[in-house]
């Protein structure tokens, strides 16, 4: 979107966020592992790893782990605002760089019928999305609004992140774009 030239590397850990602290230093946390994981891949390069969570009171919502689950994460947001958050890592080994963030979003869920609830589970794509829900997809119609970054929701507040990667001189956005 930005025209910022990227390839993607799974980082493949758990993805077990911290019972005790504040949320944004989990989600930190979580980021700066993937980071670390790619880093040993790829220690020339410059890394970018994110992890985002919804926050619902103190309960945290991850990725549902079957469908049940989903179901029940999509009956408790229903009707409520719940936070997003999304920390980010940028980091390089070789130049032994590491910078971290954090971005809070404010998401209003619309109140969502059972019937609603088990069609959008049926389509699968909750499934894999922090709190059952894409607001980039299909998720998107039961948002009524929200409070800061939409890209933050989607995953990686770009606004944020970009002004990070700028500053760091390590691209510029919309190159290569006419």
């Amino acid at each position: 979107m930005a025209g910022i030239a990227f390839r993607v590397a799974e980082a493949d850990i758990p993805e077990v966020f911290p019972e005790d602290g504040p949320i944004e230093e989990g989600v930190v946390t979580l980021a700066r592992e993937k980071a670390v994981f790619v880093e040993h891949q790829f220690p020339e390069d410059w890394i970018l790893a994110a992890d985002t969570v919804v926050a619902l009171g103190e309960s945290i919502l991850q990725k549902p782990g079957s469908r049940d689950e989903a179901r029940d994460m999509l009956a408790r947001l229903s009707g409520r605002s719940h936070e997003v958050f999304t920390g980010y890592c940028l980091s390089n080994k070789a130049l032994n760089r590491v910078m971290t963030g954090v971005t809070r979003t404010v998401v209003v869920m619309r109140p969502l019928s059972r019937e609603e609830i088990e069609r959008y589970v049926r389509t699968g794509e909750p499934m894999d999305k922090a709190g059952a829900y894409g607001i980039q997809g299909i998720g998107a119609m039961f948002i009524s609004r929200i409070y800061g970054s939409y890209t933050n929701v989607v995953g990686l507040p770009l606004a944020e992140v970009v002004a990070l990667l700028i500053r760091e001189g390590i691209a510029f956005p919309m190159e290569g774009h006419a």
